[in-house]
This record gives C-alpha cells, sequence and structure tokens, in this order.
C-alpha cells in the first residue's frame, strides 16, 4: 500500500505524469459522476446513520469511565468500560452485516475499492480499540487503575525504558 502512494506521489508531483489530460481521462474511467454510473449505494440513514450514533454513544461511555476513574468510582468505571466494549462490538457486527449486504463488492469500480479500504481500515480500528478497551477493563477490575495512575497498557515499556 505504502508503496503504492509513494508511486502516485512521484508520478503526480515530481514525474509530472498526471497532467491536465491525465487527470482528464481518470475522471472518464470513472464516468465523471461520483459515484460511478451501475453502483448502488448504501442508504448513509440507515445502518451507516445507526453506527454513527453507536460510536458517539461509545465516546461518551468511555468519557464516563473516565470521569469514574477519577473520581474514584472503580465499579462504575467498570461499568463504563464494559458499555464501550459492547458498543464497540455492536458497531463492528453491523459495520460487518453491512459488509456482507452490500450492493457492491471490492472490485466494483474504484467506488468498491474506495468504500471497503476507508470502512474497513476504520473497522480495524475500532477492533484495535476494542481489545484495548478490554485491557484496561480488566485492570480497572483488578483495581490497577486510580484517579492518580491511569495509563493504557502500551505506555508502560516507555516508562521502563526512560528510566522514569
Amino acid at each position: 500500500m505504502f508503496v503504492w502512494w509513494r508511486d502516485v506521489l512521484r508520478e503526480s508531483t515530481l514525474e509530472g505524469h498526471h497532467t491536465k489530460v491525465v487527470q482528464l481521462g481518470l475522471r472518464y474511467e470513472i464516468g465523471g459522476i461520483w459515484p460511478p454510473k451501475g453502483i448502488w449505494v448504501l442508504d448513509p440513514r440507515e445502518i451507516p446513520f445507526l453506527n454513527t450514533l453507536i460510536l458517539l454513544s461509545s465516546g461518551a461511555a468511555v468519557t464516563w469511565a473516565h470521569h469514574a476513574i477519577l473520581a474514584g468510582k472503580q465499579k462504575r468505571a467498570v461499568y463504563a468500560l464494559v458499555a464501550t466494549v459492547l458498543l464497540a462490538l455492536v458497531f463492528t457486527g453491523f459495520q460487518g452485516m453491512e459488509y456482507y449486504e452490500a450492493p457492491f463488492t471490492l472490485s466494483d469500480s474504484i467506488y468498491g475499492s474506495t468504500f471497503f479500504l476507508a470502512t474497513g481500515f476504520h473497522g480495524f480500528h475500532v477492533i484495535i480499540g476494542t481489545l484495548f478497551l478490554i485491557i484496561c477493563g480488566i485492570r480497572q477490575y483488578f483495581g490497577h487503575l486510580t484517579k492518580e495512575h491511569h495509563y493504557l497498557p502500551l505506555s508502560y515499556p516507555i516508562s521502563l525504558y526512560s528510566g522514569t
């Protein structure tokens, strides 16, 4: 992926291959419209809107967890982290359902590849974040996170090696 981006930057910036004629040709490839002709897109008022609400709710829940940690309310923080993880799992499930029911595929023009690349990276981000939140929830349950000391698990190797 990075090599492709490197090549595009070289071709367009350094080598000057993306002239006005090339740019026009690229637009012709997708029919000059977005989404390309023949692609049935997902209704943004359905699953995408629902997933947006779920993500906003998970942001509120993790903020609740943080405030509970700062207030020294260990059980509330655990409940909030569990709620956050559950919302993330629901989001991931809906995204999987959206992928399964999508009326286009990865190979359906630039639209399919753009959709699955962008939402796939975001989905991967949510999955990694969910794993981190599960670890934080377990640590909170065992009392590792306090109002004076609450860092993510990956911050420990940095402090161990820096001598602090």
